[in-house]
C-alpha cells in the first residue's frame, strides 16, 4: 500500500478516535467562588470571625488603658522621685516604686505581644477549619449532581493561575451548576442568614432614623 494513503488513513483513525472520546466526554461549568459566597454558612462564618474580633479588640483596648495608666503612673513616680523637697529617705522609696512600676509596664507589654499572637494564630486556624468544612460540602454536592448526570468532568470557572489570570478563558454551552448548587446548599438555611452583616446594620440605621423623624413630628 502507498505509504502516503496508509498514513492518511491511520491520521483519519485517529481523528476519528479522538472526535468519539470527545463526544463521550459530558462537562459541566460552575463559580466555585459565587458559590461558596453565597452560602449561608459562609455567610455566618464571616458573622463568627466578625464577633470574635470585636471580642479580641475589646479585650486589647482594655489592655492597652492599662499600658497607659500604668506609663502615666510611672511618669509621675519618676518625676515625684527627683523632687527635692523630699528626704532621701523618701525619694529612695519612690524611686523603687517607679521601678516596680517599670517592671509592671513591661509585663503588660509582653501579655499584649503574646495575646496578640495567640488571637492571629488561633483565627487563622478557625478559618481555615470552617472554610475547609464549607468546601467539603460544597465538593461532595457537586460530586453527586455531577455523578447523576454523568458529568465527567466540572471546571471552575472563577479559578485562576498562579499569575492571578483566568484559567478558564472561554467556554460556551457547557451547563453552568452554579446555581442549582447554590440554591440546594440555601435549600434549609436559617431566618435570616442570607442577610449580610451590612445589610442588616443598614436595616438598624433605617429604623433609628425612622424612630427620629418620629420624634421630631411629635414635638410639631
Amino acid at each position: 500500500m502507498n505509504p502516503i494513503r496508509l498514513a492518511f488513513i491511520a491520521a483519519l483513525g485517529l481523528g476519528l478516535f479522538t472526535s468519539a472520546l470527545q463526544a463521550q466526554q459530558k462537562i459541566a461549568v460552575i463559580n466555585l467562588r459565587t458559590v461558596f459566597d453565597g452560602y449561608w454558612k459562609t455567610k455566618q462564618s464571616d458573622v463568627t470571625v466578625k464577633d470574635r474580633q470585636a471580642e479580641f479588640e475589646k479585650e486589647r483596648k482594655k489592655m492597652l488603658e492599662d499600658y497607659q495608666k500604668a506609663n502615666e503612673e510611672y511618669g509621675k513616680l519618676k518625676d515625684s522621685a527627683s523632687d527635692p523637697a523630699i528626704s532621701a529617705e523618701e525619694r529612695d522609696k519612690r524611686k523603687k516604686l517607679a521601678e516596680s512600676k517599670l517592671v509592671e509596664i513591661k509585663e503588660i507589654e509582653q501579655s499584649i505581644t503574646q495575646f496578640d499572637r495567640q488571637f492571629r494564630a488561633n483565627i487563622t486556624d478557625q478559618i481555615k477549619r470552617m472554610r475547609d468544612n464549607i468546601m467539603r460540602e460544597i465538593r461532595e454536592l457537586i460530586n453527586t449532581k455531577a455523578k447523576a448526570a454523568n458529568y465527567t468532568l466540572v471546571v471552575d470557572t472563577a479559578a485562576d493561575s498562579l499569575n492571578q489570570t483566568p484559567i478558564i478563558l472561554f467556554s460556551s454551552g457547557a451547563p453552568d451548576l452554579t446555581d442549582e448548587i447554590l440554591t440546594q446548599l440555601n435549600a434549609n438555611a436559617p431566618a435570616g442568614a442570607l442577610t449580610t452583616p451590612e445589610k442588616a446594620g443598614d436595616k438598624a440605621a433605617e429604623k433609628k432614623d425612622e424612630k427620629t423623624e418620629e420624634k421630631k413630628d411629635e414635638k410639631k
